[in-house]
This record gives C-alpha cells, sequence and structure tokens, in this order.
C-alpha cells in the first residue's frame, strides 16, 4: 500500500529518544536541539498582536514583502550579500524540503559531510537522489581534497552547515573561502545551512553566501529567538530556485504562519549577545567536564558537543546512558559511523552537571 520511497526513510533516532524520554522519571535530558530560553518578551507580543489585531489568514506564498525585504537587508548590513531573491518557509527544515525537491532527480548525487544533520540523507533518499558521504572524522574538518576524492559527474551539490549540528564545528572564513573554490572548479550548487549562525563562539561570525554565487542559503528563527514551535525560516538565493520552491511551497506548506512573520521583523535582528556569553559557558563547562575522560573535539558554535564513545560503540554507550537516566543521541542518527555520540548543552547548568557527573562515571567504566 504504501510508496516504495517509505522503506528508504526511517523514523528520526532523535524521535525516538524524545519518545523514550516521556517514560522516564525526571531524565537528565541532554538531547533536545532547542533553546532553554524562552521566546523574548517584545517578539511575543508582537505576535499576540498581530493575532488581536487579525492576521490571522493566508499570506503571499512568498512571505510579506517586509520581512523578506528586511532578510535581504540584514545581510547586504552585516556581510555585503546582495541577494537575487528571498522566500519566507515553515523552519529551515521546510526551506530544506522545497530546495532538494526543486533540486534534486533521479540519481544525482549529493556531497555530505560525514557527520551531517540528520534530514539531509533522508531527503536525498526521498527524492531519489544518492547522498555521498565525505569523511570528516576526526577533527570534523571539511578539507577540499576530501571532497575531491568524492566529486563525480553526477555530482548535483553540496551541502553544509556551519556551526553544525551535531558536532558543533564552525568553519573559519579561510575554510569557506576553500570550499567555495572547490565548487565552483566543479560548478556545484552549495546548500548551506546556517540555522546557528548566531550561536558562533571564538571567530567572528560569517556566511558562505558571500564566497560563491552559486548558493542556497537557509536560516530561521527557532535557535536565535528560541521560536522552534512558530516554524519561520527563510532562503535565499538564486531567483530561479526561489521561484521554483515558492511553486512548490503554494502546493504544500501554503506560507509561513502569519503572525509569526510579522514577530520575525523584530527577531532578525534581536540582540542576543547575553545568550550567547551563556551558551559560550555552557560550551566550556560541558568540554571541560569531558575532556578528560573523553576523546572530544571543542565545538566552535552551535549547542551541540560529539565525544568519541569509549569501545567506539555509541549505541551501546548512549544505552547504558539511558539506563543511568541520561538522555543522549547515538552518533549513528547523523553519520554512517557507530562511534560517537551526541550531545546538547542547551540546558539549565545545574542539568549539564547532572549529565557530566553520569558521563564520567560511565567513562570509568570502560
Amino acid at each position: 500500500m504504501l510508496a516504495r520511497r517509505m522503506k528508504l526513510i526511517d523514523s528520526s533516532g532523535i524521535r525516538k529518544v524524545f519518545d523514550l524520554a516521556a517514560k522516564l522519571k525526571d531524565p537528565i535530558n541532554l538531547s533536545i536541539g532547542q533553546p532553554d530560553f524562552d521566546i523574548p518578551d517584545e517578539i511575543k507580543e508582537i505576535g499576540i498582536q498581530s493575532i488581536r489585531e487579525g492576521f490571522n489568514r493566508y499570506t503571499v506564498t512568498q512571505g510579506i514583502p517586509e520581512l523578506r525585504e528586511a532578510v535581504r537587508e540584514h545581510y547586504r548590513r552585516k556581510y555585503s550579500v546582495e541577494f537575487e531573491d528571498t522566500l519566507i518557509t515553515s523552519g529551515v527544515s521546510g526551506g530544506l524540503l522545497l530546495a532538494f525537491m526543486a533540486l534534486i532527480e533521479e540519481g544525482d548525487e549529493v556531497l555530505l559531510p560525514d557527520p551531517y544533520f540528520v534530514m539531509y540523507k533522508h531527503l536525498a533518499n526521498l527524492l531519489g537522489g544518492k547522498p555521498v558521504f565525505v569523511n570528516t572524522y576526526p577533527d570534523f574538518t571539511l578539507a577540499p581534497e576530501k571532497l575531491e576524492e568524492k566529486v563525480t559527474k553526477r555530482t548535483k551539490m553540496l551541502v553544509i552547515n556551519s556551526p553544525a549540528n551535531p558536532t558543533g564545528r564552525a568553519y573559519s572564513s579561510e575554510e569557506l573561502r576553500s570550499i567555495a573554490e572547490f565548487a565552483r572548479k566543479h560548478n556545484l550548487l552549495v546548500v548551506t545551512d546556517e540555522i546557528y549562525d548566531h550561536f558562533i563562539y571564538d571567530q567572528t561570525p560569517d556566511t558562505f553566501a558571500k564566497y560563491y554565487e552559486k548558493t542556497l542559503l537557509l536560516n530561521g528563527f527557532s535557535k536565535s529567538s528560541a521560536m522552534t514551535g512558530w516554524r519561520l525560516g527563510y532562503a535565499a538565493g538564486p531567483r530561479e530556485i526561489i521561484e521554483s520552491m515558492k511553486m512548490l511551497q503554494q502546493y504544500s506548506f501554503v506560507c509561513a504562519p502569519s503572525f509569526a512573520q510579522k514577530a520575525g521583523l523584530a527577531a532578525l535582528d534581536l540582540d542576543i549577545t547575553q545568550h550567547i556569553a551563556d551558551y559560550r559557558s555552557k560550551r566550556d563547562l560541558i568540554y571541560e567536564g569531558l575532556k578528560g575522560y573523553f576523546d572530544v573535539e571543542k565545538p566552535g558554535g552551535a549547542f551541540y558537543i560529539f565525544p568519541k564513545a569509549p569501545g567506539d560503540d555509541g549505541v551501546k554507550f548512549v544505552e547504558k546512558a539511558i539506563a543511568n537516566n541520561l538522555l543522549i543521541i547515538p552518533g549513528n542518527v547523523f553519520s554512517e559511523r557507530n562511534t560517537h555520540f551526541r550531545i546538547s548543552f542547551a540546558a539549565p547548568d545545574e542539568t549539564i552537571l547532572r549529565g557530566i557527573e553520569v558521563l564520567q562515571k560511565l567513562a570509568k567504566q570502560f
């Protein structure tokens, strides 16, 4: 009865852990990839006021003009980047689906740095593409020579994510330039997922779009403004691609939530300096607590850390952690390898300290 394509994907391993969390009593939850702070009150008020004023109907498919222009102006001002067109999407996840639908044909190869955000692989498979994994272990560096080993005549595009989920790796400007040179050499489209661009701790924020013209940028408001449930994101890039994504949105999401689009105008340039400082401290707290016990890279951004599991078996280690009431995610959810596990430090410091205590105890047992 079901379409054959459904055999190509599996229920997200993250969702399985979420379901498990509901069954545990007071778990130490370091699995959820969403901010532990709430939407700022001023953003809430704009959303509430928009609802009260009756801004509750469909908007135009591409999003309200003032938000689309605000996105373009944001990148002009911050990075001196000029995009041909923009589209307001139902979160970055909605943007990814539209982009992959518009771009991938049967047999197209999609380069994915491994580890990768879980959606990339499954969307490529679902739409008849072939995910080609570029090994970035052990330090999660995406070197051009690694990309050269994987590119073929069937390669259609490269997907990058910086700062990255699950590793927290943030590419430097020099790394972004070298990736752009590779893409230009092979005339590839690059989809850059920059949803964590506010959470960069040790270097100046940058965007891949500054270095390469055939770039489709995806970003949104779920992480910087904690608007995870409001489902608001955007795509920016070549007009031909944006127009195709808009057409697909007409027959799928229709439009992004109307009241959230109004709030997005204020959220786009929201000052979250204090949250960034808080999350830098959380990053330092988890890294210092793990580095003497695990083989682990210090994340430069996002709110994840991706240690190597003792015994090189991420699933087995996560099972032991869950048995000790600690929720973390096995690395094979995000990778073709089962050697690591993901921790989200988007949690209160007390929860992080409880998690570190359990992890140190488990590390000593191996």
